[in-house]
């Protein structure tokens, strides 16, 4: 494919993703003059495809509203990406989205990726988390968007079944896992669930009238942060949120910054014994303010460490 096929296409591409670019941008991402992309433009406009000129401050270029692009075409980076992210996968949606775009590869591409199957090898089995059910997943973002309310059927993670009604108000990717937020107007709370344990969602009648704007995946990894366990650990650290949060992510543990550079970091655990580790590790200086039994795990791992360092 000669250079400027090529970068008519990825001209092509680039209005594909929607919205109006300016010829400036385009220029920029294409590497040519801006008098080049008005003759790409040119080059589609021959080929029918019906790129339509903005005029104003903001104006540019942008694909009639509602036009269709052929079959998915993808380049050989693109077809790689997909499928490398395809292999840890299973499930039959995993399997027939790979064997289709397997089927529309060209041969040098095919064998390249046979090589790379080949090669391969995993550590463990591949594993992932449960996917959700595509029609709850599209009807809980239609709800978001939309601000619908929606009836959920829930199964608990102690195997309760449950039906009830939630003003959704977004959906976050965690860890592998899905998870929408969301009011409870039965008990005027947020409250947040695991899409893979809700079996049908079903849009109701009418609207409410949507929270303040917010940050769906800080309020998941604070909610997952302080959860109810077990312990409550309350711990003074001389370091930044962002040192801190290498051996404490977010969805683990809330810190909040003090004065003269420490920091106040609060979670909640079920097991107490894997905490001394992560603090050693952290290698700053540390105040346990509760509980006293940490106090006493900690120490005893320090006796064990000296111990060790001595033996000969």
């Amino acid at each position: 494919m000669t250079r400027p096929i090529a970068r008519v296409l990825s001209l092509l591409e680039l209005l594909q993703s929607g919205g109006v670019r300016t010829v400036a941008e385009l220029a920029q991402r294409l590497e040519v003059d801006e008098r080049t992309v008005r003759r790409y433009v040119d080059h589609l406009l021959d080929l029918d495809v019906p790129v339509e000129s903005v005029r104003g401050r903001y104006g540019g270029y942008r694909l009639a509203p509602g036009y269709r692009m052929p079959p998915l075409m993808l380049n050989d980076d693109e077809a790689l990406a997909v499928l490398v992210g395809l292999v840890p996968m299973t499930g039959t949606a995993s399997e027939t989205a790979a064997a289709k775009i397997r089927r529309v590869l060209p041969a040098h591409l095919a064998t390249r990726l046979d090589a790379l199957l080949g090669a391969l090898a995993f550590t463990k089995p591949p594993e992932s988390p449960p996917t959700p059910e595509a029609p709850v997943l599209l009807a809980l973002a239609d709800a978001v968007t939309h601000h619908r309310p929606v009836s959920l059927r829930y199964t608990a993670a102690d195997g309760r079944h449950s039906e009830r009604t939630l003003h959704p108000s977004g959906l976050v990717a965690h860890s592998g896992r899905w998870y929408v937020m969301g009011a409870d107007p039965a008990i005027g709370e947020q409250r947040t669930f695991r899409l893979d344990r809700i079996t049908s969602a079903r849009t109701l009648p009418g609207s409410f009238e949507p929270p303040e704007p917010f940050d769906p995946a800080q309020r998941l990894l604070t909610g997952l942060a302080t959860a109810p366990h077990r312990h409550e650990v309350t711990l003074r650290i001389q370091g930044t949120a962002e040192q801190i949060r290498t051996r404490l992510p977010a969805s683990v543990a809330v810190v909040e910054p003090l004065a003269d550079g420490w920091s106040r970091a609060e979670l909640r655990v079920e097991r107490l014994d894997w905490l001394p580790g992560v603090l050693a590790s952290l290698d700053l200086p540390f105040v346990v303010e509760r509980p006293d039994e940490l106090r006493d795990l900690v120490a005893a791992l320090a006796e064990r460490l000296l111990r060790s360092a001595r033996r000969r």
